[in-house]
């Protein structure tokens, strides 16, 4: 008997994420002629607000219909030419992603190897780039968050170690699953490059990808020579509109980037990183119970290095994190995230990013907490009411904080 589903189910995905209904409803509009004044108007104040979003007054924004694959490739294509030396430090599973694109196009790499369990240092970056006496590097990437391993670097940090050695070479950070969700200030913290996604912190479905070009990179873009056509940098920064996108534009993706910016905004990047705190800490919390059955552990091992986007829990040998995940959504409804690369069958994610408050994310916890069980993996019990009673002093604390909550007691009548 097939057994019939009720209700809604959980996204806890670290992409694709959420799409709130504000951005659904704004995409779901007829088709315009692409001279008209509202899809002009919607698609330069997109390009501007994401200006504010990276935080950068002197970058350019790219825009392109792909995913955050092709953002790295835009990012590459535009600044560097066929036997370009590239440094990049190993994050995860999406740092070898980026680094076998810049291969495909024909850059030498060095890597720097990590464990998939802390954060790169910045003083290994520095170290290598103090090595290169001739400043053959010539550009640096760098995975702000990787949601396979649930890590977040210090961007600044590296930055700051660049800058002591006196290398010249290029920062280009992946922002995707970090963007909207955590701190990241392109030009504060000496950033050239920074791509993205829709499809992540930023509420929207996937199928827009973003550019952030500082000066030395537009300066770069005028002396590389990788091939590229509709990636060109070059022919979007003409004046005509239809150039932005090297074509007809986006519109429907457009109208729905125009609600999630205006929700992001509202909201304020600030309150957006501390709700994204508020539901990492909760998560970490039921994870911190769990774990003392010692089945579950954390893969990052330093706290402070956790990412506040997304949750990557590593399962004992013996165990099979897809059956988990497979669990979770075929039996509770909850959508979560697969180990990747080497993790893959050895750990689960849960994301906790874009749209999401938290009984949301406490009902996404239960339903992982009702899928151990189902499964008799061995866990402690109560993670569920830590990420409660985290919640509870986070929101507490923001509310006290901002704007609190007047409580009216049993019998007295409000105030008029």
């Amino acid at each position: 008997m097939t057994q019939v589903k009720r209700g809604k189910g959980f996204l806890n995905t670290p992409g694709p994420t959420n799409v709130p209904d504000r951005v659904l409803n704004a995409m779901h509009t007829p088709a315009v002629d692409l001279n008209d004044p509202r899809l002009l108007d919607t698609v330069a104040s997109c390009f501007e607000d994401m200006r504010t979003v990276f935080r950068t007054r002197e970058g350019r924004i790219f825009m392109y219909i792909t995913n955050g694959h092709g953002a790295w490739e835009a990012a590459l294509v535009n600044v560097l030419s066929p036997g370009d030396k590239l440094l990049v430090p190993e994050t995860g599973n999406f740092s070898a992603g980026w680094r076998d694109v810049a291969a495909a196009y024909g850059a030498e790499i060095e890597e720097i190897p990590n464990d998939w369990r802390k954060a790169i240092q910045p003083s290994q970056i520095a170290e290598r780039l103090a090595a290169d006496k001739d400043k053959k590097i010539k550009a640096v990437l760098l995975v702000h968050t990787d949601t396979a391993v649930g890590i977040t670097a210090d961007v600044k940090a590296v930055r700051e170690a660049m800058d002591k050695v006196g290398h010249p070479a290029l920062l280009m950070v992946d922002t995707i699953a970090s963007l909207g969700t955590v701190d990241f200030r392109m030009d504060d913290w000496g950033v050239d490059v920074a791509v993205a996604a829709s499809q992540k912190g930023l509420m929207m479905p996937p199928g827009l990808g973003f550019v952030a070009a500082g000066p030395r990179a537009i300066e770069a873009h005028r002396k590389a020579t990788a091939p590229r056509r509709y990636w060109d940098w070059g022919a979007r920064l003409e004046p005509e509109s239809y150039r932005r996108f090297c074509g007809t534009a986006p519109e429907h993706h457009m109208f729905g980037m125009r609600a999630a910016l205006d929700m992001l905004l509202e909201e304020g990047l600030e309150n957006a990183f501390r709700r994204h705190q508020m539901l990492a800490d909760a998560t970490r919390a039921a994870i911190e119970v769990w774990s003392k059955a010692n089945v579950l552990s954390f893969n990052a091992v330093n706290p402070a290095e956790r990412s506040n986007g997304v949750t990557t829990i590593l399962v004992a040998d013996g165990y099979d994190g897809a059956a988990i995940r497979e669990v979770a959504r075929e039996v509770f409804q909850t959508g979560l995230g697969g180990g990747l690369g080497k993790l893959q069958g050895k750990a689960f994610r849960i994301g906790h990013m874009g749209d999401m408050n938290e009984p949301m994310l406490l009902g996404a916890l239960s339903a992982v907490e009702a899928s151990l069980s189902y499964l008799d993996i061995p866990y402690e019990r109560g993670g569920v009411d830590a990420a409660i009673r985290s919640i509870a002093a986070s929101r507490k604390r923001m509310d006290q904080a901002s704007s609190p909550i007047t409580l009216v007691k049993p019998g007295a009548k409000p105030a008029a």
